[in-house]
This record gives structure tokens, C-alpha cells and sequence, in this order.
């Protein structure tokens, strides 16, 4: 590897827990600051120091909202990366090299999401990058990962339609949440769904793909509503859930607008016994914003839970209490974000380089012994196999596991297994 000297922003573990705090307590609390755009690139640029990343070091790239509407769930997200990187950097590094982090803040703003992966690649020279959350973050770097030959690693579940060769999509397809969550609350709870979701690509091709399968099932949308990223008046959507009486509120809100939602729910006197709801993106994280005797009884479907029953588990969330502290919480996309590291630090032992063709060539099959249990890199679309788990939230903030899938499900990011998703594609 050559040797450069570059203008970085360059933390170790513990200065990252320091420096960052704001971003936790947004994380902590759910009440962050929703401002992005130049504020946030001038104080990056501010913390940033000249270093040498010489030979013996691999640096990498980790993007997420330390800032904004999102930090409430990606602060923890790169938490993980961090306890990932610290554990491997202990256990000899990559190829006998330091993985050296190099953190931006998207700051909830896909402008600066973009900019800055721009930014890692071509001025840092990364070999990799761990981020994003929402699709449209996602969406906004893949052009840039895709110009520069960059490998991007996602680990939040997502709503599918997507592949490219320079992403590795470690959080659930369509077919690893989604589907198998419809099928279980119609199932066990009833047939007329109220959508809420925030207003971008994920909710709206979620919700395009429940209304297929409703259609299927026999099942009824009786209506379907969108807010703005970080909206936080719901009374108007309440009415209409009072008004419809769905047997199910199917939740696709991201960020602290869930906050918002769920306290105004509560304090219409809805609960859970009158009306379940399902998240596809409230994990304990979340719970701790918004409050577990808020949330007590609702659903979530994820692939991980913090009470997930795995030794893999029991080590993952002492080391990850042990690093942040008892009140820490961990949960899927903190756990994908921790587990999606190893993958890429395996895929780079085994090509022997970090050049992206050769890592993309060698992950595939890959698998690994994560907190949820057995992951595998699909080498035909870059997602991982990973059993699905529907849980009830509990009055302590942590989810009962009600149903699982058994075993890890291969990844169907198009749902071209289902006759009944041919239109969606």
C-alpha cells in the first residue's frame, strides 16, 4: 500500500465517544437538532487533523447521522462499527495491517451524504465504506461508490428492488421482514392494514409491496398515509386511524418522527390493545427514545433482538456494554453493522488485497457466526441469508421473540419468488 498524507478526520474509540456526545445524546434522548448542509461540513473540516496513513494501515470509511433526524438511530449504528474494528485491530488487524476509521457525519441530508463518500473515496482513498441508513442516504452515495469502483456496506433492512455490484447489503431484503411480517399479522392479528410511513423510497415501495400481498392474502388497505423526514404532528393521521379502525397499523416511519407518533398515539388513548402496531425500523434503540410503557405490546419485525439466544449474542452485547456503557442497548442494524465489518475483513483476508473487484470476487459464500445467528454473503446479489424474527416489545424496552423463521432465508431482493410481486418489479 502507498503512502499518503491526507486532511483527515481521524478518531480512535475513544475519542470518538467523546467528541461525538451530542450525537448520542440526540441518540439517547430522540430530540435531536434536525439541521444539515453547511454547518455540519464546516465543523467536520474544523476536527479534522493532518496524518500519515502509511503501509501498515487500511483505512475505511464509516457515513452516518451523527447529526439530524436520523442520529437518533445511527449514532449507536456507528458505535458498532467502531467496537468491530477495535476487536479485529486486537486480534492482528487486516492482513496483518491497522484498520485506521475515518468518520463523516451525513447529517441526515443526502447532499452530504454524497459529498462525503465522495469525499472518502477519492480524497481518503478508502477501502471501504460503513454506512448509511435510509434508502434515500443509500441512494445517494450509490452513484458515487458506483463512478469510483468503492464498496459500500448497508446494514439496515431495506425495501429491495436494488442491486449493485458495489454494495453489500447486510440488512433484510423485502423477503426477510417485510413479507414474512404481513403474513404473520394476518395470521394472527387480522386483515385491514392503516400504512404509515415517512415520505421516500423505502416506505413507499414497502407499502407497494404490502398492497400486493394484502391483495394476494385477501387482506384490505384501508388507508395509506406519508409525512416528511422528522415530522412530528400526527393528530390529523390519528383521526383517520380512529375513523378507519384498521386491525393494523403497518409503521415504515423512520427517525424521530416515531417519537412523535407513538407519545401522540398514547396520548389519544390508543394503546395496543386497541390497535396493533408493527415497525419495520423502531429497534431498542428507538425504544429508548420514545419509552418502552409507550411502545409495550406493539410488534417489530427485525432478523436480531438483544435478547436473541446465541452465545455469539451473550459475548456481543457484554463487549458492546462493556465499550458504551450498562444503559446501552443494542439492536438489528446495530448488530449488522457490527457483524458486516468481519464479513468485509474475511472477503479482504481472503483475496489478499483490498481492491474491490478481488474482495467483491472472494465474499461471495462467505458466512459467519453472528449475535443473530448464521450469516452468508449471496454472491449472486450481494445480501446475506439471515432468519427473520418478529418480537413484542416489553415493559423493560426489550422485545419477546413470538415467531422465527427457523433458519436463515435466502435473500430475494426482487421477490421474484412470488407470483404475486410481478408488478412491483
Amino acid at each position: 500500500m502507498k503512502k499518503y498524507k491526507w486532511g483527515i478526520a481521524l478518531f480512535s474509540s475513544a475519542f470518538i465517544l467523546s467528541a461525538c456526545a451530542a450525537g448520542d445524546e440526540a441518540a439517547d434522548t430522540g430530540f435531536g437538532e434536525a439541521s444539515a448542509g453547511e454547518d455540519e461540513q464546516s465543523d467536520s473540516e474544523e476536527n479534522s487533523e493532518e496524518v500519515v496513513v502509511d503501509e501498515d494501515s487500511i483505512p475505511v470509511g464509516l457515513l452516518h447521522s451523527l447529526s439530524g433526524t436520523m442520529a437518533i438511530s445511527e449514532t449507536s449504528v456507528r458505535d458498532a462499527v467502531m467496537l468491530a474494528i477495535d476487536e479485529i485491530n486486537e486480534d492482528g488487524g487486516v492482513l496483518g495491517k491497522e484498520i485506521v476509521p475515518i468518520v463523516e457525519d451525513g447529517a441526515s441530508d443526502e447532499p452530504v451524504f454524497s459529498e462525503r463518500a465522495s469525499k472518502l473515496l477519492q480524497q481518503d482513498d478508502v477501502a471501504a465504506i460503513f454506512g448509511t441508513w435510509t434508502s434515500a442516504s443509500r441512494q445517494a452515495v450509490l452513484p458515487v461508490v458506483e463512478e469510483h469502483n468503492g464498496l459500500l456496506f448497508y446494514p439496515v433492512q431495506y425495501e429491495g428492488m436494488e442491486s449493485s455490484p458495489n454494495i453489500f447489503y447486510n440488512g433484510a431484503a423485502p423477503n426477510q421482514q417485510i413479507v414474512p411480517a404481513v403474513e404473520w399479522l394476518f395470521d394472527n392479528v387480522g386483515d385491514s392494514f392503516f400504512l404509515l410511513g415517512s415520505d421516500y423510497v423505502f416506505p413507499r415501495t414497502a407499502n407497494q409491496i404490502i398492497q400486493a400481498q394484502l391483495d394476494d392474502l385477501g387482506g384490505e388497505v384501508v388507508r395509506e398515509e406519508y409525512t416528511p423526514m422528522g415530522h412530528t404532528d400526527y393528530n390529523t393521521i390519528i383521526s383517520h386511524i380512529r375513523d378507519t379502525e384498521p386491525d393494523v397499523i403497518f409503521n415504515t416511519l423512520n427517525g424521530d418522527s416515531n417519537v412523535a407518533f407513538f407519545n401522540q398515539l398514547a396520548d389519544a388513548g390508543i394503546t395496543s390493545d386497541d390497535v396493533t402496531v408493527l415497525s419495520v425500523s423502531v429497534a431498542e434503540e428507538e425504544i429508548r427514545g420514545i419509552g418502552a410503557e409507550v411502545l409495550e405490546g406493539h410488534y417489530a419485525s427485525w432478523n436480531y433482538y438483544q435478547t436473541t439466544d446465541t452465545p455469539e449474542n451473550d459475548t456481543f452485547v457484554s463487549n458492546f456494554k462493556e465499550a458504551y456503557g450498562e444503559d446501552r442497548v443494542t439492536g438489528d442494524p446495530i448488530e449488522a453493522a457490527y457483524f458486516m465489518v468481519y464479513l468485509w475483513a474475511q472477503a479482504v483476508e481472503e483475496a489478499g488485497t483490498t481492491e474491490t473487484d478481488a474482495v467483491r470476487e472472494a465474499a461471495s459464500g462467505i458466512t459467519f457466526d453472528a449475535p443473530n445467528g448464521p450469516v452468508e454473503i449471496d454472491g449472486d446479489n450481494q445480501h446475506v441469508y439471515k432468519t427473520v424474527r418478529i418480537g413484542e416489545v416489553q415493559g423493560d424496552g426489550q422485545f419477546e421473540e413470538v415467531w422465527n423463521s427457523g433458519e436463515p432465508v435466502k435473500p430475494d431482493p426482487y421477490l421474484e419468488t412470488y407470483d404475486w410481486a410481478e408488478a412491483i418489479q
